[in-house]
């Protein structure tokens, strides 16, 4: 009986045998596969690609550059000036941001008005210029009060004279048919084709935003928020540690917030003044926010690009915005740490008006609370529901109908990050 039994015990063990290995198996790759699904579906915040890489796999996407374009390119990598006065910067420092174009007599204004906020040398500020206009580029120059950093954006319209992103011979203007004038260009929503100059607006803030959130080595780390000014934005003394306070107080005072404002979204208002947080509907006088949302914002980078409105911000609030689920709102003062005092649009610039401002002069009141940290740990939170203003549905102002400004806006969206690494757009 041994002798009859034993085989088959020795094949009973076998296929014993043979099924462990097999589940075995079968879990390492069912392991491995899910392991990759994962991994390409993973935000990319902190994944970050050799430079090389980069260009190899998205230069071609973008638009030739001409040789302006690649002398900004490299002026872009140059390090933040002023390092040797300000060797460290303190932790939970807040980046500032400030964008601009080309109206010197408000840069210099608010390059003023940043010079007598309270811990500005304690940040790096970052400004980034839409096209090269040498006055702008002196008064940057002339700051000591903190560390700068300039980024040009490259493939401005501004920097090319006759090929895209700029105007070319070829392209249809104002309603021209393609077909009958044998012209190039997709009109927008109301048979308008794109003017260059319109649609800087809206390719500069995103590339800028996709910039300093990925592209720079002095920003790519970092883990606290970034506040983000324009040329004609006039920041008070406090606002600084206001801004500290605000974002420190967010996560208990208004943790749904997405962001905290300078200012209210009404641009004319100053505030009402009372005891009390306010919560409302995001502003686009003086705004920060982290990473996390950044992420957010990014993962719309289609409804973003292929919204038809020249205007950044418009395209925000009655697009990504909404995308989001559920209100999006930012926490502030009930006083204002900064005013837009703008008299002429960001794009209009220098070469159009001489002065673009009253008789070349603004005149803000800042009182001695505007001195101070006006902002109370103690205060609750008044949210304002239901605001007035663009909202979902919204279909957009136009300007931005023509197929090559969308997929430039994707390709800014792609570019610091790798094929294979790609954000799912």
């Amino acid at each position: 009986m041994p002798l009859v039994n034993k085989p088959r015990i020795k094949d009973s063990a076998l296929r014993r045998f043979l099924s462990v290995v097999l589940i075995t198996l079968l879990g390492v790759f069912l392991l491995i596969f899910l392991l990759r699904t994962t991994n390409s579906s993973t935000d990319l915040g902190n994944e970050y690609v050799d430079e090389n890489e980069v260009e190899v796999s998205l230069k071609s996407n973008l638009p030739k550059q001409n040789e302006l374009s690649k002398l900004l390119d490299k002026l872009n990598k140059l390090p933040p000036r002023n390092m040797d006065l300000y060797p460290n910067l303190p932790k939970g420092h807040v980046v500032i941001v400030l964008y601009v174009h080309n109206r010197p007599q408000y840069l210099q204004l608010v390059v003023k008005s940043l010079s007598k906020v309270v811990g500005i040398s304690e940040t790096l500020l970052i400004v980034s210029h839409d096209g090269y206009f040498e006055e702008m580029n002196k008064i940057v120059e002339g700051i000591k009060f903190c560390r700068v950093k300039q980024i040009f954006a490259p493939y401005s319209p501004h920097v090319f004279t006759n090929s895209f992103p700029g105007e070319s011979l070829k392209d249809c203007k104002d309603k021209e048919d393609p077909i009958k004038n044998h012209c190039e260009g997709n009109p927008d929503q109301y048979g308008n084709h794109r003017s260059p100059k319109i649609v800087s607006l809206k390719h500069h803030w995103w590339w800028m935003m996709n910039t300093v959130w990925d592209g720079l080595e002095e920003t790519s780390k970092h883990s606290g928020h970034v506040l983000f000014i324009e040329e004609d934005h006039f920041i008070f003394p406090n606002a600084y540690k206001n801004l500290q306070l605000l974002i420190d107080l967010k996560p208990e005072k208004c943790p749904n917030c997405y962001a905290v404002n300078l200012a209210p979204c009404d641009v004319k208002s100053r505030g009402e003044g009372w005891e009390s947080l306010i919560a409302e509907r995001m502003g686009n006088v003086g705004y920060a926010f982290n990473r996390t949302v950044w992420r957010k914002i990014h993962r719309k980078a289609r409804e973003f690009c292929f919204f038809d409105d020249y205007n950044w911000d418009i395209t925000m609030w009655a697009e990504v915005y909404p995308s989001f689920g559920g209100p999006v709102y930012t926490l502030r003062g009930p006083r204002t740490s900064a005013v837009h005092f703008g008299k002429c649009g960001l794009h209009q610039g220098q070469a159009e008006r001489a002065a673009c401002i009253d008789n070349g002069m603004v005149k803000i009141d800042v009182d001695e609370i505007d001195r101070i940290v006006n902002v109370k740990e103690k205060w609750g939170v008044h949210v304002f529901e239901n605001q007035a203003g663009y909202q979902a549905g919204f279909k957009g102002w136009g300007g931005w109908g023509d197929i090559r400004d969308r997929q430039l806006c994707l390709e800014f969206a792609n570019m610091y990050h790798s094929r294979s690494k790609r954000s799912p757009i």
